[in-house]
């Protein structure tokens, strides 16, 4: 989430202080496109700038508009035309900005079709039965069909400023940056000024193999703009997600984080209208030319045209895709996506250019940054390799030449030449961030979005960190940070150090993580070997992985809170990952741990408020098997987090204690989990993940599997969020964890409503657990006593025959940024001191 609110923050510097001017009205011209007879607007009119060939569409309410930059003459004339309609070229009138024009309804009668007029129903329609033979011959129209292919592929992504207008660049703020407008040009879409501000571009062989299948990517040449103190590897991984490869002939297309129904899916035909608008003979190939549009303007369906070959093969020759207004996605104005495929001698149709054009903005009328991924695909060649060595190793490849090529090399083998405004991008890049304006809003982002301050070898952070607040240690401050390349690429350190005011007490950390390959410890794959020592507390229950119990807003928790573990853990382990995403990570770890606050280690009465032991050593090795195939990430300075997609992740972790290696106990654990996201069309995806558990031996409950529990008001997902701290224990477990977002498919449909582009959501968790009398203490004296409160009542339990439920009925998308949750808990409300229903809320970004 943070990576992609940075990426548009990186951006939206360049509009000054994120106010977003409108769009100078007198370069713009507005009108609507009406039926003569019936009074209807007509959606999809063809509306083209005879001066300059400018050319656009009338949306679904007939309406258009034309941008004039200011050397184009407002004294013109435009075409008006549509399928069906005859067609009316008019002269724009002086002094008015809005026109509207009526097209007369003609009998057109096409070489093999006649459009009429009628109740739309898939039943015995010509446009549903040709997109029927076309998805009968998906499986032999895609290029996986092919056995073996090879071809050279150039990409270029680039963002730039939108409709760069005088009154824009007389802003103040670019007083000392004038020179930014040397490079702007016009796009040839819509005639608007832009002032490209990212650019990369990269030319790589591509190599596909059916059987067994692989591909093999290896890439000669590679250029970008460089943002000096980000994370620009995080930004590049950002924005191929952002930009993936559209796969017509799949029955899903991911934009940006969104899925939406291919308008060829298996299952297009009951979601989607279809309509035959011409027959097109080009030399001797002949095609169709086919609309489509969503019956419901609200899913998230495309809308465009589709070319069809009349070859027997119903391949897709173009596609042109664009998104109804009406949908919920954020911070997007318009999207385009144009797609033509070449007819090879004996192979079908292959993909031979490819384009999405993004237009984001903050608000519907503000400025906004137009975003292009463009792509072309040459040299096609389908001779196999006499041998196959061309697929080992990993499946991506830089070459070390390719950061190094010269513009020479760029000129002779770029598929397409750069515009005046694409050739000045990184040279003014290279300025900008020279500036000290430029400087500042990096230094801010990092500390927003990231909780660090850069400081050259060091990072100072996380500032979210510096104070929070417990029962135990009262208020509590913390200053630490990180070691940044700059130190070195292959050692990396991170360290902190706290105090309590009411405990009194130091707490401290200090980690030192070893790369044993030529590049980063946090670079995939990796393959480190890192130590740590830790001095610090501890919420029983919670994993250090999925909660950071010093941010500061989880300081705020409901009920009781005072019991707490102080730890002192020395840990050493060695991560090892796999090009096919297998990897293993060996660990030994020793832990001291001491209970405080309400918190004893007491075999006899544990109201008496007394500790039997002071202390419990816990010594343990762990080696945890993960395979995640196909897992895309993003990965930053020292984090890496996994992005949800249709591919599972399995884990599977040992863990062994022994009083041969100075534990107090002699134990095992078991632990396997699963997770993977569902994808519904419409009807959006779901989350799931499954974990079971199992302790094999005798150990007192500090050492039982605790229950994630969440007293905060924050929602967290891998947490029981109306659970208490220490409510539940067990030997043995299993969960199943269902989170399900709808992506605003009822609330879009609601009127006034649909206005908030909200998103709804359910979620429902369930544990079992299960405690063996061998670690019960009613049952065996000799292990600790559950904790109870100072009535002597109750307070950590073991789960009878009845699992813990909670669900929760969300609304996401408030300001684009927040979801708040009604959470209610379904089992053992008689526990004291439990919430049955609360509000919690999260930060949830996306598209």
């Amino acid at each position: 989430m943070r990576i992609r609110i940075a990426i548009l923050a990186i951006f939206f510097i360049f509009i000054p202080y994120l106010t977003f001017s409108q769009t100078d009205n007198s370069s713009t011209f507005r009108g609507i496109v009406l039926d003569t007879q019936t009074n209807e607007p007509i959606p999809l009119a063809s509306v083209t700038v005879l001066d300059h060939g400018q050319v656009t569409r009338t949306n679904e309410s007939g309406r258009f508009t034309i941008f004039f930059n200011s050397t184009t003459s407002r004294r013109t004339q435009i075409k008006v035309s549509c399928v069906g309609y005859k067609t009316e070229i008019i002269s724009l009138p002086n002094g008015r900005k809005e026109l509207e024009i009526r097209l007369s309804s003609q009998s057109q009668n096409l070489k093999e079709v006649t459009v009429k007029k009628q109740k739309y129903r898939n039943k015995n329609n010509p446009a549903v039965e040709l997109i029927e033979k076309v998805i009968a011959n998906k499986k032999k129209n895609r290029r996986e069909a092919v056995n073996y292919y090879k071809n050279e592929k150039y990409e270029k992504i680039q963002f730039a400023l939108n409709d760069i207008t005088p009154k824009f660049k007389q802003k103040r703020v670019f007083k000392n940056l004038q020179f930014m407008f040397e490079s702007t040009d016009s796009t040839a879409t819509n005639g608007k000024e832009i002032l490209p501000i990212y650019m990369k571009e990269t030319i790589s062989d591509y190599y596909y193999r059916k059987s067994p299948k692989n591909e093999k990517e290896i890439i000669k040449s590679n250029k970008t703009v460089h943002f000096e103190g980000l994370d620009n590897k995080g930004i590049d991984d950002n924005i191929k997600y952002m930009y993936q490869d559209v796969e017509i002939y799949d029955n899903n297309i991911t934009l940006l984080t969104n899925q939406f129904l291919s308008p060829i899916a298996n299952s297009a035909p009951t979601f989607y209208r279809y309509y035959i608008m011409d027959t097109i003979q080009s030399g001797s190939e002949k095609y169709i030319k086919l609309f489509f549009g969503s019956r419901n303007k609200e899913d998230m369906l495309f809308q465009g045209f589709l070319y069809i070959t009349l070859d027997g093969s119903y391949a897709i020759k173009e596609i042109e895709l664009s998104v109804n207004k009406n949908i919920n996605l954020n911070f997007v104005k318009d999207v385009k996506i144009t797609q033509q495929f070449e007819k090879t001698e004996d192979k079908g149709w292959l993909l031979s250019d490819d384009e999405t054009a993004i237009n984001f903005g903050i608000t519907k009328k503000g400025q906004s940054i137009l975003g292009k991924r463009t792509v072309s695909y040459k040299k096609y060649q389908f001779e196999p390799p006499k041998n196959d060595s061309i697929f080992k190793g990993k499946s991506i490849v830089v070459l070390d030449s390719a950061n190094i090529r010269s513009e020479d090399y760029w000129k002779a083998h770029r598929h397409q030449e750069l515009s005046k405004s694409e050739n000045g991008t990184y040279a003014i890049i290279d300025s900008v961030q020279n500036t000290p304006i430029f400087k500042r809003t990096i230094d801010v982002i990092n500390i927003i979005l990231f909780g660090y301050k850069d400081a050259g070898i060091f990072e100072i952070g996380p500032v979210n960190t510096f104070y929070s607040y417990n029962p135990i240690e009262g208020s509590r401050v913390r200053f630490g940070g990180r070691t940044t390349p700059k130190f070195s690429n292959k050692i990396s350190f991170d360290t902190y150090l706290a105090y309590g005011f009411k405990d009194e007490k130091i707490k401290y950390y200090l980690n030192g993580t070893w790369s044993l390959t030529p590049h980063s410890a946090y670079e995939f794959p990796v393959k480190s070997l890192s130590m740590s020592y830790q001095s610090d507390t501890k919420i029983p229950g919670q994993d250090q992985a999925f909660i950071q119990e010093d941010f500061v807003l989880l300081s705020i928790k409901r009920g009781v809170n005072d019991k707490l573990f102080y730890n002192k853990t020395f840990k050493i382990e060695h991560l090892n990952e796999f090009e096919n995403h297998f990897s293993y990570n060996l660990n030994y770890q020793h832990s001291l741990e001491h209970p405080e606050g309400n918190l004893y280690y007491n075999k006899t009465d544990y109201s008496l408020h007394t500790n039997d032991v002071n202390s419990l050593n816990v010594s343990e090795f762990s080696l945890k098997l993960r395979y995640a195939p196909n897992e895309k990430f993003y990965q930053g300075k020292a984090v890496r987090i996994p992005v949800k997609s249709k591919y599972p992740a399995f884990e599977l972790q040992l863990t062994s204690g022994a009083k041969l290696w100075g534990n107090d106990y002699n134990y095992q654990n078991l632990r396997f989990s699963a997770n993977k996201r569902f994808y519904f069309s419409v009807l959006g995806y779901s989350d799931v993940v499954f974990e079971a558990d199992q302790i094999f031996g005798k150990v007192p409950y500090p050492l039982l599997n605790i229950a994630r529990a969440n007293q905060t008001y924050s929602y967290q997902i891998m947490s029981y969020n109306l659970m208490n701290f220490l409510e539940f224990v067990s030997d043995r477990y299993v969960s199943l964890n269902v989170d399900h977002c709808f992506n605003g498919f009822f609330l879009n449909k609601i009127p006034l409503i649909n206005k908030l582009d909200l998103r709804e959501s359910v979620t429902c968790k369930v544990l079992w657990g299960d405690l063996s009398n061998g670690n019960n203490p009613a049952y065996n004296s000799s292990l600790f006593k559950l904790p109870v409160d100072a009535n002597g009542n109750p307070i950590t339990y073991s789960m009878s025959k009845v699992p813990y439920i909670e669900a929760s009925i969300g609304i996401g998308n408030i300001f684009k940024l927040f979801r708040v949750d009604l959470v209610k808990r379904f089992t053992y409300l008689d526990h004291p001191d439990i919430a049955k229903i609360g509000l919690r809320t999260r930060f949830k970004f996306d598209f």
